[in-house]
């Protein structure tokens, strides 16, 4: 009994009821149920492919339901080399995702442009879209892209989401 009292529950005055801030609840639910839109542009869709596979299984993480609408994915995972000619498009679809949005620049050239040091490569996507995680590795390996979407996770579950849910309305 001591033990319980020492976590805050004390079973003949709670009665059953949990208390928490509206904050934790959203971002635990937000956090566990990403739907990632896929931007695979290049070789590091193939890599983005393999953790949707049974071997590294990303829906163990909640993401396991990869949308190709952006109106029904709250992450972009931009996954290789986005050219000049990409960048409108992926602006425009970073765009009709609905808020809340993260995006995660996923290996060396969504990050900074990689070894393309061109007239053709768009030197980062962070030059047209925020990014909230960048994942180096050309390509990144699967257990690093897990890793990158446990630490989006982390970084949902610090955000102020009350406050921003009524700011809307």
């Amino acid at each position: 009994m001591d033990d319980l009292a020492k976590q805050g529950f004390y079973p003949k005055n709670e009665q059953g009821f949990v208390y928490t801030r509206l904050d934790a609840i959203i971002n635990w639910v937000r956090s566990n149920s990403i739907w990632p839109q896929p931007m695979g542009l290049a070789c590091c869709a193939i890599e983005l492919m393999a953790v949707g596979g049974s071997r590294f299984d990303i829906g163990r993480f909640g993401a396991e339901v990869m949308r190709f609408s952006p109106r029904q994915s709250d992450c972009m995972i931009v996954a290789g080399t986005v050219t000049y000619k990409m960048a409108g498009s992926v602006k425009r679809i970073y765009d009709q995702m609905a808020a809340p949005k993260w995006v995660i620049a996923m290996g060396a050239c969504a990050s900074c442009g990689g070894m393309f040091r061109s007239y053709s490569v768009l030197q980062g996507v962070d030059r047209i879209i925020p990014v909230d995680i960048y994942l180096a590795g050309c390509p990144p390996r699967p257990e690093a892209l897990l890793d990158a979407l446990v630490s989006l996770q982390g970084k949902i579950r610090e955000e102020r989401s009350a406050k921003n849910l009524f700011k809307a309305q």
